[in-house]
């Protein structure tokens, strides 16, 4: 594996999961591998669980780490070529991304969008460009479109937790929010979970309200509604997490009260376990009953973040 942003830089999901989960049981069995390699992060917007995880990861491997807040620490990029450096850009993308590659064998980056121009954020310049230039294997650490680690650890969680003979039904459940929040973390979650159903491992849903239909490139095979209610019958997990429209781009549009997970809402389906990536603002994404209850594994989730990077990194070593 020479990058990972993406699940179609997966060969096997399956192997990839079951490579995380034996990961979890012996986690120093690889340190050979990250012996005298470098691991460098680099963030332009905040991370706990990414930052955490992804670190002690690496450390896990035998590697060397070395974070980089470019938001606090770096100059500020230009990624535009062909112009005139004389605004608040201080380096240009070039050669900030080819020094990182020259001192780190792998590294990592995280960039959010900016939620206003949808063709700015999709085409992936920034991410594109850092990928060129730095000339190492790079690990998505969340881009604008996509969350690759997070939905990872998502589907290791649903295979470590899944003790049904049949597949599981796992529902992708919008939910509100005060604020636009990008599309990245249900892009990604879809991606993975379609990919999985194509594999036999899940059968997938998606319940948003209308308007708030993710981008059809992320949702092949999924079935979507505009119930909540209808999408929750008979679930097995639920996948709770908001998104801002991808239709009209970045706005916060009307919805229909209801939206909010409850455990009255949980009685139709089979006693489903609840799901979400972290940071959560209670009792409006999803309600503290639910958080502080049996069928919340978003601690346990957050956990699997671990051994989920750890699974990558390892596959990365292997090719260097």
């Amino acid at each position: 594996m020479n990058q990972f942003t993406s699940v179609n830089d997966v060969q096997d999901i399956g192997q990839l999961v079951k490579d995380a989960l034996a990961l979890k049981e012996n986690p120093y069995s690889h340190q050979h591998l990250g012996k005298n390699k470098t691991l460098g992060l680099v963030f332009l917007n905040p991370s706990l669980r990414t930052r955490l995880s992804t670190q002690k990861a690496a450390l896990n491997l035998g590697m060397n780490v070395m974070v980089m807040n470019m938001d606090k620490e770096g100059w500020a990029l230009e990624t535009q070529d062909g112009v005139v450096m004389n605004g608040t850009t201080v380096e240009h993308i070039r050669e900030a991304a080819a020094v990182m590659g020259q001192y780190c064998d792998i590294l990592g980056l995280r960039s959010f969008p900016k939620l206003i121009n949808r063709d700015e954020d999709y085409n992936e310049d920034f991410f594109n460009k850092f990928i060129k230039y730095c000339n190492v294997p790079v690990v998505s650490l969340e881009s604008a479109t996509r969350h690759p680690l997070q939905s990872l650890a998502d589907l290791v969680t649903i295979k470590e937790t899944w003790g049904g003979a049949a597949r599981p039904k796992v529902v992708l459940a919008w939910a509100p929010h005060i604020k636009a929040l990008p599309q990245a973390v249900p892009n990604s979650f879809a991606e993975w979970m379609c990919k999985a159903q194509v594999d036999g491992m899940l059968d997938f849903t998606i319940a948003q309200p209308k308007g708030y239909e993710l981008s059809e490139d992320f949702t092949p095979g999924a079935t979507i509604t505009h119930s909540l209610d209808e999408a929750l019958k008979g679930a097995d997990y639920i996948y709770v997490k908001n998104w801002s429209s991808f239709k009209e781009y970045g706005k916060v549009l009307t919805y229909p009260e209801g939206w909010m997970l409850n455990n009255e809402k949980l009685v139709g389906t089979n006693n489903a376990k609840v799901m979400h990536c972290l940071p959560v603002r209670r009792d409006l994404e999803l309600s503290s009953e639910i958080l502080d209850g049996p069928n919340s594994l978003v601690i346990h989730e957050a956990g699997n973040r671990l051994w989920a990077a750890q699974a990558v990194l390892k596959q990365m070593l292997e090719k260097l």
